[in-house]
């Protein structure tokens, strides 16, 4: 296995390198990438030092089988079709490649068999979305799910390290470079950028790709995206109508046997999902379950998980152990 990382220097570069170690991935060889100003520094994987390579056109002629690419959407839609037409298979973190129709938009815990129809590039889903589909998918199976209203609050680390030290400088007093407003102290109702409809796109792209990873096109989905000066864990509040009845002690039993999920939900004894303690683990973390009484079928949940970790470099390095059960078409 010759596998390389594209953007290994960035905040989510770092955690791919993390977690495959963690998850004793097999490497034979490993290559980093990231831009000209990042070539010649050093990184440790596995107590080896691995020098960074300016990423261009030619860094794939060496018969690289996979490439984890996190330097964003230009890099990607550049680059991941030099890397494919030579053998390469690509999982890309960015956006740009996840609402294509041949290209497949893959949750392990969700569709896994998507992964069997990649033409060469494999999109890793938004991290908001990743965390709410861990959640909703064994939810969808079982009652069917007829509406989501998602209401979400990101920490900064979704926004790479120039969030991180946003948060970090506006809590010293200095102004952001970052955000258009204060962080510190504050909630940004504003993550990516604004559409005509004034939905944003961070908020579109967990609409269609809900529906795109459940293979739910019908579903009713409606979206707000929230940033909070939080540093590390992605919180969503998620309202569910489901098109069958469901019975809440089943539902909870249901969540606590699915794959990827740890359930806290034990109100007496003050536990429930926080960022605070999702930081730097995989898990989706769902509590505070109940019944909405508004509506019939409805159900509130509440579900946290680190978005650098399963929003990102984890589910891609799982996408990536898929690979190795799936061989290239």
């Amino acid at each position: 296995m010759k596998l390389a990382i594209v953007g290994a220097t960035g905040m989510v570069g770092r955690a791919f390198l993390t977690v495959l170690s963690e998850r004793g991935f097999p490497i034979d060889e490993l290559y980093l990438f990231a831009s000209a100003r990042s070539a010649g520094h050093g990184l440790v994987y596995n107590g080896n030092r691995y020098m960074v390579e300016a990423l261009d056109e030619h860094s794939f002629d060496r018969g690289i089988d996979l490439a984890l690419f996190a330097a964003g959407g230009d890099i990607s839609l550049k680059y991941a079709p030099i890397a494919a037409a030579k053998g390469c298979v690509v999982v890309d973190n960015s956006s740009v490649w996840r609402m294509k129709d041949d290209v497949p938009l893959i949750v392990p815990e969700v569709n896994p068999d998507d992964i069997k129809r990649h033409k060469g590039i494999i999109a890793n889903p938004n991290c908001s979305t990743i965390q709410a589909v861990v959640a909703l998918w064994p939810l969808h199976r079982a009652y069917g799910i007829k509406r989501i209203v998602y209401s979400t609050y990101q920490a900064v680390a979704g926004a790479g390290m120039s969030g991180v030290r946003d948060l970090e400088d506006g809590l010293k007093g200095i102004s952001p470079k970052k955000f258009p407003h204060p962080i510190a102290g504050n909630c940004l109702p504003h993550i990516d950028a604004f559409l005509e409809n004034g939905y944003t796109k961070e908020e579109e792209k967990m609409i269609n790709e809900t529906r795109k990873i459940m293979h739910a096109p019908e579903i009713r989905i409606t979206v707000t995206c929230v940033r909070v000066p939080v540093f590390f864990g992605h919180s969503e509040a998620v309202n569910v109508e489901f098109i069958k009845p469901y019975d809440i002690t089943e539902l909870k039993t249901l969540l606590q046997n699915s794959p990827g999920i740890t359930v806290q939900d034990d109100l007496g004894a003050n536990i429930y999902p926080m960022p605070i303690n999702a930081a730097y683990k995989d898990d989706v973390y769902v509590g505070r379950i109940r019944r909405d009484f508004s509506v019939e079928n409805g159900v509130n949940l509440w579900v946290v998980s680190d978005s650098v970790r399963k929003g990102a470099a984890t589910n891609a390095v799982q996408i990536a152990e898929l690979l190795t059960l799936n061989p290239k078409n």
